[in-house]
């Protein structure tokens, strides 16, 4: 609960700083025309910024968690909840996004993320999913991370999502900074991004199935039956 009371305030702080660097460069709404004015300094700043965020999100994990997979997942539930807590506390302060297909500028390290918002938004509660899980059932951490079975697909979909956020800031880098701050993405590859979606998944999945069968199996065998795993 801590972690998430957390996740909840640090959201509010992240949308009254995005509130004020938006209204200080004009931009309540990022999908517009020159989305990234230039500022003395101020890229810089944000950059660093965000590296920040997510250090304190993967902190509030550790802090939280006995070990390795339960840290994992209460970074994973301060992320999500974060995430999705953001654009909730964006609207009353902004009036935005107007619906979840709105696009936004999502990140900008290593090059600028743009998606709709309903995309970061599945994500973060597919995360939430995943840390919930493995934090508020003990011994489904018995089996790590999954094994290779897990991790390579679930690594796979995370590259192909990451492509799918910055296929278009890829695609003008070539061109100098300049045409990364003007540049306006006008498709989202919703068939990759839903491919990646569900890799992403199968960790959850995982879990999932083995819950299934631990509640058609004996108390003392499931977290050690075989089929379980």
């Amino acid at each position: 609960m801590a972690v998430v009371l957390f996740a909840v305030a640090f959201a509010w702080v992240e949308s009254a700083i995005v509130f004020y660097l938006r209204t200080m460069v004009d931009r309540l709404e990022p999908y517009q025309a020159n989305p990234l004015p230039l500022f003395a300094g101020l890229a810089g700043v944000e950059v660093i910024r965000e590296a920040a965020t997510m250090f304190m999100l993967a902190t509030v994990g550790f802090l939280a968690g006995r070990d390795r997979v339960s840290r994992w997942g209460y970074a994973m539930i301060a992320f999500g909840v974060w995430d999705i807590c953001y654009y909730l506390f964006l609207i009353p302060m902004t009036g935005w996004p107007h619906s979840l297909l709105d696009w936004d500028i999502l990140f900008l390290i290593p090059l600028p993320w743009w998606g709709p918002v309903l995309a970061p938004t599945l994500i973060a509660t597919l995360m939430i999913t995943w840390g919930t899980l493995v934090t508020q059932v003990p011994w489904l951490r018995a089996g790590g991370f999954g094994g290779a079975r897990v991790l390579l697909p679930t690594g796979l979909g995370i590259l192909l999502a990451l492509y799918v956020f910055m296929a278009d800031a890829i695609r003008v880098a070539p061109q100098g900074e300049q045409a990364l701050r003007q540049m306006l993405p006008t498709q989202f590859n919703w068939p990759l991004f839903l491919l990646a979606f569900a890799l992403m998944s199968i960790p959850v999945l995982t879990l999932l199935r083995r819950l299934r069968c631990a509640a058609s199996e004996p108390p003392l065998s499931q977290s050690t039956s075989c089929a379980c795993r």
